[in-house]
């Protein structure tokens, strides 16, 4: 396996995805959206998920696809978001068809950032027109670490952010993941700059320290408490899958939040996977291709993780250091 070209989800062809934050909020969103409508299904391991839409997600539920996914910084108020890309994907046609009226399905999840440092003394919710921008903005280049859903997110010890990284399977098949992490636990061992994911590194791209030369046994404690924390991933592929098939690539990408996140799935997170499937290509072997996909998605979500903390950058008034600022002479260019 091999990254795609430009190491994003946005290597599966079709995919586009865009950003949007505010600065004074500390906060943002991130979009995902395809050419047209994809299947998607969803699996939460956190003890406390914020999400819009999630159950239509499931194998036995009515709707096939949807036309986007979105992660959201805002707590409760970033579902808000959903409203705003709905309307953008209505204005240009987009939708399920009810008669002659068409809905656009607009599955979302929401992270905690309402204690970053932002101003939260808005009036009406800025999640709205936050959407529409991302939507708005969306193309198969976006920006890493501080950006979009990431753009105030936190971790246990380091500043979060935004994370991307594809792979492509011998199959053909391409597999990426997009991560928004503000994870109560640690992308990194101890209080050491290697990365918890770095067996799964890829040519560079989040400083090529390789891993932790002692692991620590430690029993840790929680540094948020309820409701501050949760990462919120998707991965994607460009295989014809149904939503049972997208919901165990769901599934076992969660394996590649546990890789690079310790801990990971507490009951204080919120922690979610989406999965995504274009259906461009068909299965060879639905026995292998399936095994393959799923592994491909865990080590995407590990790799993605590790790169949102790695890329984040520093800015006034941080409640906690970006990872190049407390380790920067060991920056290198991924």
């Amino acid at each position: 396996m091999r990254p795609g070209p430009l190491n994003l989800i946005t290597d599966v062809p079709g995919l586009v995805v865009g950003n949007a934050q505010d600065a004074t909020l500390r906060s943002g969103v991130t979009v995902l959206t395809a050419d047209r409508p994809f299947t998607a299904a969803v699996h939460v391991m956190g003890g406390a998920p914020g999400t819009r839409e999630t159950d239509l997600l499931a194998p036995d539920k009515l709707v096939e696809q949807v036309d986007a996914l979105f992660l959201s910084g805002g707590s409760a108020f970033g579902l808000d978001a959903g409203t705003g890309i709905m309307a953008g994907l209505r204005a240009i046609g987009r939708g399920f068809p009810v008669g002659p009226v068409r809905v656009p399905i607009v599955p979302g999840a929401i992270l905690f950032d309402l204690l970053n440092g932002g101003d939260n003394g808005w009036g009406d919710s800025p999640y709205p027109a936050l959407g529409r921008a991302a939507l708005d903005a969306a193309g198969r280049d976006f920006g890493l670490g501080t950006a979009g859903a990431g753009y105030g997110a936190m971790t246990g010890n380091l500043k979060g952010g935004l994370g991307s990284a594809s792979l492509v399977l011998p199959s053909g098949l391409t597999v990426g993941a997009l991560v928004a992490v503000n994870a109560l636990g640690q992308a990194t061992v101890g209080e050491t700059p290697h990365f918890w994911a770095a067996p799964w590194e890829e040519a560079g791209e989040f400083g090529s320290l390789g891993p932790a030369p002692l692991i620590p046994h430690d029993a840790p404690l929680p540094r948020k408490r309820m409701g501050e924390a949760t990462t919120i991933a998707i991965v994607a592929t460009d295989a014809r899958l149904s939503k049972a098939q997208a919901q165990r690539m769901a599934v076992a990408a969660h394996d590649g939040m546990a890789r690079a996140l310790v801990p990971s799935h507490s009951p204080l997170d919120g922690d979610l996977v989406f999965a995504a499937a274009t259906g461009a290509r068909s299965l060879a072997d639905p026995v292998v291709d399936l095994f393959q996909l799923g592994h491909a998605a865990a080590t995407c979500l590990a790799r993605a993780i590790a790169r949102a903390v790695y890329l984040a950058e520093p800015m006034p008034s941080d409640l906690q250091p970006a990872w190049r600022s407390r380790f920067g002479p060991q920056v290198k260019k991924p």
